[in-house]
């Protein structure tokens, strides 16, 4: 109950910040929402997007899962919460920048980057995450003779790009990012070193875009070359 009573106090700082006083910020979010950015992040507990990016309500528009993860398109009969809301926040909500942000010790990649056999992983859980096992693949040729550990994040940065990849499958969003008026970003968040980096098309690798303290370039940060088209 303890857990629940710290919620509760948090709501009331957050009411208490938000509905009292002077404060005009839900005046006119109470009319709708108009997030300029969609972030497609992680549902691990240490990787909330709006404490990491300091945004304000109304400010992201969030879809968070296991892995960071988006599914190519497919208009089938199927049940897609990923696309659904990707469908919402681009053609009524008309972001203009999408994130995926990507972050170390994913357990969701950690767990695919062990699994070396056909089993299924729980009930849903291999399923979603073999996702992402062209990244995989595509790691374990490249950096076979490096640590599980380089391996794995590795993994986890080369899967920011097949998100990435996947978003250009939906035709309403590759038509505004070939209108240049939707871009796409890949971050990832180094949770032991507390630094932001991005994927750089022009270096195909990720660089520095928030380094820590007394930063200094490291070769993990760079272990494949990617190429992708954002």
């Amino acid at each position: 109950m303890q857990d629940i009573a710290k919620l509760i106090a948090g709501f009331r700082r957050f009411q208490g910040n938000y509905f009292r006083g002077d404060n005009e910020l839900f005046t006119h979010l109470k009319d709708g929402q108009h997030p300029k950015t969609l972030v497609i992040g992680c549902s691990d507990s240490r990787v909330d997007p709006s404490l990491l990016t300091g945004a304000d309500p109304g400010d992201l528009f969030v879809i968070r899962n296991v892995a960071n993860l988006v599914p190519p398109y497919e208009p089938d009969a199927g049940y897609h919460g990923v696309s659904a809301a990707l469908e919402y926040a681009v053609c009524q909500l008309q972001v203009e920048h999408i994130i995926i942000l990507g972050h170390s010790q994913c357990g969701g990649i950690a767990g695919l980057m062990n699994s070396d056999c056909d089993c299924q992983v729980g009930e849903f859980i291999g399923k979603w995450v073999r996702l992402a096992e062209p990244a995989k693949k595509k790691v374990r040729e490249e950096l076979l003779d490096k640590s599980d550990l380089l391996q794995t994040r590795a993994c986890e940065q080369a899967a920011i790009m097949l998100s990435l990849e996947n978003l250009l499958t939906f035709p309403w969003l590759l038509q505004r990012v070939e209108d240049h008026s939707l871009f796409l970003h890949g971050w990832y968040f180094d949770i032991q070193r507390g630094e932001l980096l991005r994927y750089s098309p022009d270096a195909e690798a990720y660089v520095p875009l928030a380094p820590a303290n007394n930063h200094k370039i490291h070769s993990s940060h760079m272990p494949l070359k990617l190429k992708g088209t954002v």
